[in-house]
This record gives structure tokens, C-alpha cells and sequence, in this order.
């Protein structure tokens, strides 16, 4: 199995239209295909900008459900017409009518789901409540194989958490794409930064977030290396970019700073309290 993926990173600024966006998903998967791309990671609320004033009933109205909603059907077919394996994220469909989930769907290019995660952190921090109008997800989505590396899945308010990024590299990803609506704000570009460095070197693992621009977001998607090599950052601009990850650096990268190997579980165990409450 080859040790090179072509990752194909877009950074867009989502319409409030949800087929507005669908039709821009559309030609980047295009582009992706002509770029002899691997796979396409699409930011998080790739489906619509939500905006401040927009009633969860709203939101709720334009949510779909993943195996029978319109826009993965559509995305599942685009994969499948350009050969292309997307990572793709939709408000989706839950059973209070009132609020959605804020889901990844990660589609393989047979048109085929390989994994769906529901974002577990909920941003009600800096004077955002996103618990207004979304349910929070309850699992960590393991590891799953996509083109040809194993992939762990995370959204945005998630990097905060070292945790969840600890867990899935244990589990055995090499990638973890992080699919992001990044707000603006005082030291918030900064702190971007440095947790998307921060998960890659402490996990020696390679980071993909793509990141919405425009509306209220800071744009600045990145792929970072597991020595902390940031190897793009798109800046402000909207489009999307093609970057080739080598996996065997992973393996080099963990031989020189074994931070996984060096854990010291047998004292952690001790302290689990400290992470459960209990």
C-alpha cells in the first residue's frame, strides 16, 4: 500500500444557500480529480453559514439526515463520477425538531459512507452558545480506513480537548482531519495555531483542517506535520489546495520522539478521577 496521500484542502465561504454550496462542493471535487488528488476535506459547515440571527426552528428546517438527505446522495455521487474520496459535513437531521447535529461524513469513491461523526464539544465559550442549536454527539468515531491511511475525525472546538486527539492516535489514526468553522477574535488566530502544532507533535501524527473564510471566520487552514512543520497555510484567500503527505514520516518522526511510547499509563491509571469527576 503506498506511503503517499495527495490531500486536497478546501477553504470556502459557505452561502446560506445550501445549494450554493452544494454547486462550489461540486467543482472542487473537480478540481480535486484533475489535481490527482486522493481525497478532499471540506471545512466544517460546508452544508450553510449559520447566522447569529438565525432561530435554531431554522436550521433545523434546512438539516438533512446522511443516508437519505439530498446533499450527501449528491456528494456520494460526485465522489463516485471523479474517483475522489471526500470528507465532506452537513447539519444533520435530528429527532428535536428544534436543534441538528453538527456532523462529518467521511464518503469513499464508490459513493460509499465509511464513517459519520457528530462533534462531542459544543463551542459555548467566548460568548458562543452553540448548544442553542445543536445536540452535542456522544462517541469518538474510531479510526477508519480511507484511501490509504487511517483517518480520525474531529471538528473544530475539538482541538481544545488533547484528549480526544490522544485517544484516536492510540487507536492508530495517522491523520486526524479536523474539519473547522474558526471564529474570529482577540489571540484566536493564535490559538488556532498552536493546537493544531500542539496535536500534531504530541501525537506525531499529521493534522489536516481545513477552515472556513469570510462571514465571521478566520480562514488559515493548515496541514501540519508530525514534527510540527506546517506544511500549508492558506492565509485568507477562498479555493483549495493539494498537498502530499508522506506517511513513513510518521514512523521516522515517532522513532526520534516517542512521545506515545514513553506514556506512562501505569501512573496515569492512577488519576483517572481526575477525568471523570468521579
Amino acid at each position: 500500500m503506498s506511503k503517499v496521500c495527495r490531500i486536497a484542502v478546501v477553504q470556502m465561504k459557505s452561502d446560506t444557500d445550501k445549494n450554493r454550496n452544494l454547486a462550489q462542493s461540486r467543482d472542487y471535487i473537480k478540481e480535486a480529480h484533475y489535481k490527482k488528488a486522493h481525497f478532499i476535506c471540506f471545512p466544517e459547515f460546508q452544508m450553510g453559514f449559520s447566522p447569529s440571527e438565525q432561530k435554531p426552528i431554522e436550521l433545523s428546517g434546512i438539516s438533512e439526515t446522511v443516508n437519505t438527505g439530498n446533499f450527501v446522495k449528491s456528494l456520494s455521487r460526485y465522489a463516485k463520477d471523479n474517483g475522489v474520496d471526500i470528507i465532506g459535513t452537513i447539519y444533520e437531521k435530528a429527532r428535536a425538531k428544534s436543534k441538528v447535529f453538527d456532523s462529518a461524513v467521511a464518503i469513499r469513491k464508490d459513493g460509499v459512507i465509511a464513517a459519520r461523526y457528530r462533534k462531542i464539544h459544543l463551542y459555548n465559550a467566548l460568548g458562543f452558545r452553540e448548544s442553542d442549536k445543536f445536540l452535542a454527539g456522544n462517541a469518538i468515531v474510531k479510526p477508519f480506513r480511507f484511501a490509504s491511511a487511517k483517518i480520525g475525525l474531529m471538528i473544530c472546538y475539538d482541538i481544545r480537548f488533547p484528549e480526544m486527539s490522544r485517544i484516536l492516535s492510540v487507536q492508530g489514526a495517522e491523520l486526524l482531519v479536523i474539519p473547522s468553522a474558526w471564529v474570529h477574535g482577540i489571540m484566536k488566530e493564535e490559538h488556532w495555531q498552536t493546537f493544531l502544532k500542539a496535536r500534531a507533535v504530541e501525537n506525531g501524527i499529521y493534522v489536516i483542517a481545513p477552515d472556513q473564510i469570510g462571514n465571521i471566520y478566520t480562514g488559515r487552514s493548515m496541514v501540519v506535520d508530525p514534527f510540527g512543520t506546517v506544511l500549508l497555510d492558506m492565509g485568507n484567500k477562498e479555493g483549495m489546495e493539494v498537498v502530499e503527505l508522506d506517511k513513513s514520516e510518521i514512523e521516522k518522526i515517532r522513532g526520534k520522539l516517542p512521545l506515545l511510547r514513553n506514556r506512562r499509563t501505569d501512573v496515569y491509571k492512577k488519576n483517572l478521577s481526575a477525568f471523570t469527576g468521579h
